[in-house]
């Protein structure tokens, strides 16, 4: 079963796909472990982990590394965040096969310029390509695919840059015209209603994808209340949650001058040996080292 296949499986069982974001082999497998269906490959949250700005730096070589080796590592589907597609149309031709050879169930990609600015920045420059480009951006993405089942999603930005609904409906419709199995509208209204607003007026066939970040309200029983929502991405929660949990067990050594006080409320050596697999390690070298 393909990648692309086993996404599409679980949408059709559930109706709804929970994918967690995730920039490392191991925040995957914690993600699997929680029992979310799939994973969100952040450029956000990768950009994070470099240290860098979420500005296209990081390159797709380092993503798709990123990606292949959570897909692997995770055993779940991955949804890969490739933001403009690294170029135009061309660069989308290559990085498309690329993603779907190194294991990805889904590609997203944003109508935005590149190089591209953080969506959630106050004030950040939200340059939109003409809506023909990303067009041809999305054409390309479906003639490069060899697995008719890898899912191409068509993110608009267009409530980001503050164009208004009217606009968002607008290039959601001809997205879906030139190809794409899914839409992506994201906001960074406080609350959901003005995603809420665009869900009910899309007319189109394919599915929603939400990413409620900047409105946390929105939970999973009031996307289900929608009807018309397929896949809702918990976009920047991995990093987000290390980051804090790193400063507080940082902090609190400094203070205490030692590691005694925060050995009960961090992971056990034991436990990142058992995500590891060390255990199938030592059954293997008593079996097969002479």
């Amino acid at each position: 079963m393909t990648p692309g296949r086993k996404f599409r499986d679980v949408l059709a069982e559930k109706g709804l796909v929970e994918a967690m974001a995730s920039h490392s082999p191991l925040s995957a497998m914690l993600a699997a472990e929680a029992g979310f269906d799939a994973i969100w490959a952040s450029g956000f949250e990768l950009s994070a982990m470099y240290g860098v700005p979420d500005v296209s730096v990081v390159s797709m070589t380092q993503h798709l590394d990123m990606t292949r080796a959570m897909a692997d590592r995770s055993g779940l589907p991955v949804v890969a965040d490739i933001d403009t597609g690294f170029g135009n149309a061309i660069n989308v031709l290559y990085a498309v096969e690329q993603y779907e050879r190194a294991g990805a169930a889904v590609i997203v990609m944003e109508d935005k310029s590149f190089p591209k600015v953080t969506s959630l920045i106050a004030g950040g420059r939200q340059d939109m390509v003409r809506i023909e480009e990303f067009q041809g951006k999305i054409e390309a993405a479906r003639a490069a695919r060899r697995d008719p089942d890898l899912v191409i999603v068509a993110r608009t930005e267009a409530l980001i840059a503050g164009l208004g609904q009217e606009e968002a409906l607008k290039r959601a419709r001809a997205y879906e015209a030139a190809g794409a199995d899914m839409i992506l509208v994201h906001s960074k209204q406080k609350t959901p209603d003005e995603i809420e607003a665009f869900v009910r007026a899309w007319d189109g066939k394919a599915p929603i994808a939400l990413v409620p970040t900047a409105y946390p309200q929105m939970t999973v029983a009031r996307v289900k209340e929608l009807k018309k929502v397929g896949l809702l991405i918990w976009g920047n929660h991995a990093i987000r949650a290390s980051v804090g949990a790193m400063r507080a067990t940082f902090a609190q050594i400094r203070k205490e001058g030692g590691i005694h006080g925060v050995e009960s409320r961090i992971a056990t050596v034991d436990e990142v040996f058992e995500l590891q697999g060390m255990s199938a390690v030592k059954d293997n070298e008593k079996r097969f080292l002479r």
